[in-house]
C-alpha cells in the first residue's frame, strides 16, 4: 500500500496538454506519467509538468510495462489511470459512425488499465458516446472493464463544467471504476450553472453561483491595445482587481482546495495573448451582434457578460476536414477571444502555458478537460482511496519558452517521432471552413 505520508499517483492517457492531469494534481495527486500522440501537445505538457514522464507515442504501440519503465515506477502501486480517448468518432457535432477507427482507442485504454492494474480509473468522453447506437459501444466498454476485474459506477454520468465553478456550458461523459470494493461515486454539482443567485458551496469553499464570463476575463487588458501582440503571445502587465475567480486563477487569492505544486514563472507575464487579424468587415459584423446571440455569417457566438461561455471546441485536423472550431466573440470588443481568455473560461491558472499560436492554443484548450471539473472528479477518487490531500512545499519551474514555440516538425524531432504522425494543417481549407 502507498504510504500515508505520500501523494497518490496517477497516469494520464491521451493526455493532451494536461487538463485532467492538472485537476488531479490540484486534488493532491502526483502525475507520474502521461501518454500523448501529438508532439505539439506533448511538448506543451512537458513545459507545464516538468517532473512528469511524457511518452509521445501511439497508445496502440506501447504497453503498461513501457509506461512503468519510462516513469521509473517499477512494481509500485498506481492509484489511478485517467484519460479521454479521441472522441470524434461519436461527437454530436460530427458524423456518428460506430465503425470509426478512432473508436478502437477506447479499448486500448481498457488494455492499459488491465496491464497497469491501478486501484481506480477515470475515463471521460463526449456525451455523444451515450446517444443512439453508440450506447452499444458504451455497453461493450463497460463489459470490457468488468472482464478485466473493474467495477464501474453505474449509471454513468454526464457532468456539466458549469456545475463545478467553470463559466462554460460544457458537458462530458465520465466513467469511474475501481479494482476492488464499490466503485467511486461521481461528484455532486457544486455551483448553480452561471445564473445569479444562491447556490451550493463551490470548489472555492464559499457560497456563490457559477462565475460568469465577466468574472472570468474582465480583469484582462484588451489585446488590441498592443501592436506587439500581432507577433508574440506574451504581454507584460500587472493585473489588479477582478472577481474572486480571476484572482485565484492568477494566484492573487489563495485557493484553499488547490494542492498542486507551486509554479515558478515570471511575475507580470501574461501569455496566450496573440492577436488575430480580423478584417474590417468581420469586425463590423461582430460589433453588430448582440451578446448572447450568434453572428449569422461566421456562426460565432458572442459572449454575454452575465452568462456562460458556449462549449470551446478544438476543430479537426486535415485528415478530417481541417475545420477550425468557431471562437467566441468577446462581449466588449469586436474581436474573437484570445487563447488566454479561453483558458480563463476553461479554469486554467494564468501560469499555465499553451502553444504560442492561436491555432494550436485553441486546439489544446478545446481538447482538454477543464481543470476544476477534473479536480471535482479527482477529489471523489481521493476520498474513495481514503487519502487526505497533502500540500507540497517544493515548487516546479514552468519550462523555458522553447517547448511552446515548436513547429510540428521541431516537436517531432524533440521526441524522436515521425513529424507526420499528426496530419498537417492546410490553411486554405481551414479558412474556407470558417466561412
Amino acid at each position: 500500500m502507498t504510504k500515508p505520508d505520500t501523494r497518490p499517483t496517477v497516469v494520464d492517457l491521451f493526455a493532451g496538454v494536461g487538463g485532467l492531469a492538472l485537476g488531479f494534481e490540484q486534488a493532491g495527486f502526483d502525475v507520474v506519467a502521461a501518454v500523448e500522440l501529438d508532439p505539439i501537445h506533448a511538448a506543451t505538457h512537458r513545459a507545464n509538468f516538468p517532473d512528469t514522464a511524457i511518452l509521445c507515442a501511439d497508445i496502440r504501440s506501447i504497453t503498461g510495462e513501457d509506461i512503468r519503465r519510462e516513469a521509473g515506477l517499477g512494481d509500485g502501486a498506481i492509484d489511478c489511470v485517467t484519460g479521454g480517448p479521441p472522441c470524434q468518432g461519436f461527437s454530436l457535432i460530427g458524423q456518428r459512425v460506430l465503425g470509426d477507427r478512432r473508436n478502437e482507442l477506447i479499448f486500448h485504454f481498457v488494455r492499459i488499465v488491465k496491464e497497469l492494474q491501478p486501484r481506480t480509473f477515470v475515463m471521460e468522453n463526449v456525451p455523444g458516446m451515450a446517444t443512439g447506437a453508440h450506447t452499444q459501444l458504451l455497453a461493450e466498454v463497460i463489459d470490457a472493464f468488468a472482464h478485466t476485474g473493474y467495477i464501474v459506477r453505474l449509471p454513468y454520468r454526464i457532468l456539466n463544467a458549469s456545475s463545478y465553478g467553470i463559466p462554460q456550458d460544457r458537458r462530458r461523459l465520465f466513467l469511474m471504476g475501481s479494482r476492488t470494493g464499490e466503485a467511486p461515486d461521481y461528484p455532486s454539482p457544486l455551483t448553480s450553472g452561471g445564473r445569479v443567485g444562491r447556490s451550493k458551496p463551490s470548489l472555492f469553499g464559499d457560497l456563490q453561483p457559477c462565475p460568469t464570463v465577466s468574472d472570468a476575463i474582465d480583469d484582462l487588458p484588451d489585446i488590441e491595445d498592443f501592436e506587439c501582440l500581432l507577433d508574440t503571445d506574451e504581454l507584460s502587465a500587472q493585473l489588479r482587481g477582478g472577481s474572486a475567480y480571476a484572482q485565484r486563477l492568477r494566484e492573487d487569492l489563495v485557493d484553499p482546495f488547490d494542492f498542486s505544486y507551486p509554479r515558478d514563472y515570471r511575475s507580470g507575464l501574461i501569455t496566450g495573448c496573440r492577436r488575430a487579424r480580423h478584417t474590417p468587415l468581420s469586425r463590423k459584423r461582430f460589433a453588430e451582434t448582440r451578446p448572447g446571440t450568434t453572428e449569422p455569417v461566421s456562426r460565432f457566438f458572442r459572449l454575454a457578460p452575465d452568462g456562460l461561455c458556449n462549449t470551446l471546441r478544438a476543430g479537426t485536423a486535415t485528415d478530417h476536414g481541417a475545420f477550425t472550431a468557431p471562437r467566441p466573440i468577446h462581449h466588449r470588443y469586436a474581436r474573437c477571444i484570445s487563447v488566454r481568455e479561453a483558458a480563463r473560461l476553461h479554469s486554467y491558472p494564468d501560469w499555465f502555458r499553451f502553444h504560442r499560436t492561436i491555432w494550436h492554443g485553441f486546439r489544446q484548450i478545446g481538447n482538454s478537460v477543464p481543470p476544476l471539473l477534473a479536480r471535482a472528479v479527482a477529489r471523489q477518487i481521493s476520498d474513495h482511496l481514503g487519502r487526505q490531500p497533502l500540500r507540497p512545499s517544493e515548487a516546479l519551474t514552468v519550462s523555458p519558452d522553447g517547448l511552446v514555440r515548436f513547429t510540428m516538425s521541431e516537436a517531432a524531432s524533440y521526441f524522436g517521432v515521425d513529424p507526420d504522425v499528426i496530419a498537417p494543417r492546410v490553411r486554405g481549407v481551414a479558412v474556407k471552413a470558417h466561412g
